[in-house]
C-alpha cells in the first residue's frame, strides 16, 4: 500500500519542541497513513559549538531551560519535562551529536521505525530523566535498554558510515533551507507544516491531501478520520 503522504521530519534529540511534535506525529502517521522519514539536524554538534552559540555552560543551561518552560506549557505531556532535574544535573547541558549518531545507528540496523524509537527513548532520557545524552556510554546503555544487541549497536554507532549519514541529513537540510527544528516538509508538495497542536497539524495534513473537513463536499474516498 502506498502512503498518503511522505514527510521529512528534521529534528534534534535535545530539542524540547521536537518532543511535543514527535508524539503528535506518531498518532497522525497512523491516522493519515504517513511515511515519516527521520532526518537528524543537530543544532550544536559539540561543547565548543554550544559555548559559541549559547555562552558559558551555566548561561547556556538557563537559556535553554527557559525554552523548556515555554515548551512544557504547550506540551501534551508536561509531566515528562523535568526542568528542575536538568537544572540540577552534574554535567553541562548536552549537545545533540552523540544522540544523532545513536539515532542513525538504530536506523542502519532497523530502518525508520528503529530511528524513531531511539529518538523518542533518547528524548525521554534527556527531558524526563536528566541523563547525559552527549555521553557515548549513556546512549549505548539506552540502546541496550531498548533491546539492541550491545556489540552490534556499538559497531553501528562507531561506523564512519553512520557519521556520514548524519552529515548527509545536514546537507539535505541546507539544500532545503531548513534552519530550525522541528521542521516537517511534505515531500509530495514541498509544503511545511507549522508547529502546533495536534488538531492544527491534522488540518494542515488535510490541506496537503486536497481534502476538506466537510463530508458532504469532500472529494476524496478516504475514511471519516481524513475528511
Amino acid at each position: 500500500m502506498t502512503a498518503s503522504l511522505t514527510l521529512d521530519f528534521f529534528h534534534d534529540v535535545v530539542c524540547c519542541w521536537c518532543f511535543n511534535i514527535s508524539s503528535r506525529m506518531r498518532s497522525l502517521a497512523v491516522e493519515f497513513d504517513l511515511d515519516i522519514r527521520h532526518r537528524t539536524f543537530v543544532l550544536q554538534a559539540s561543547r565548543a559549538e554550544m559555548a559559541e552559540r549559547c555562552g558559558r555552560p551555566a548561561k547556556a543551561r538557563e537559556t535553554i531551560l527557559g525554552h523548556w518552560s515555554a515548551c512544557r506549557q504547550e506540551s501534551d505531556r508536561p509531566e515528562l519535562v523535568d526542568i528542575e532535574a536538568m537544572r540540577a544535573a552534574p554535567f553541562d547541558y548536552p549537545h545533540g551529536m552523540t544522540a544523532a549518531l545513536a539515532c542513525k545507528a538504530a536506523e542502519q540496523l532497523g530502518g525508520q521505525s528503529a530511528h524513531w524509537d531511539m529518538f523518542d527513548r533518547l528524548q525521554l532520557a534527556h527531558l524526563a530523566e536528566a541523563r547525559n545524552i552527549a555521553d557515548p556510554e549513556t546512549v549505548l546503555q539506552l540502546a541496550r535498554e531498548s533491546g539492541h544487541d550491545a556489540a552490534t549497536f556499538a559497531r553501528s554507532f562507531g561506523d564512519p558510515a553512520t557519521a556520514r549519514a548524519v552529515e548527509a541529513d545536514r546537507q539535505l537540510a541546507r539544500s532545503l533551507q531548513v534552519r530550525s527544528v522541528p521542521t516537517l516538509i511534505v515531500r509530495d508538495t514541498g509544503a511545511r507544516l507549522a508547529n502546533g497542536p495536534r488538531e492544527d497539524l491534522a488540518a494542515q495534513l488535510l490541506q496537503a491531501l486536497g481534502c476538506t473537513p466537510d463530508p458532504e463536499i469532500c472529494p476524496c474516498p478516504a475514511p471519516p478520520t481524513f475528511c
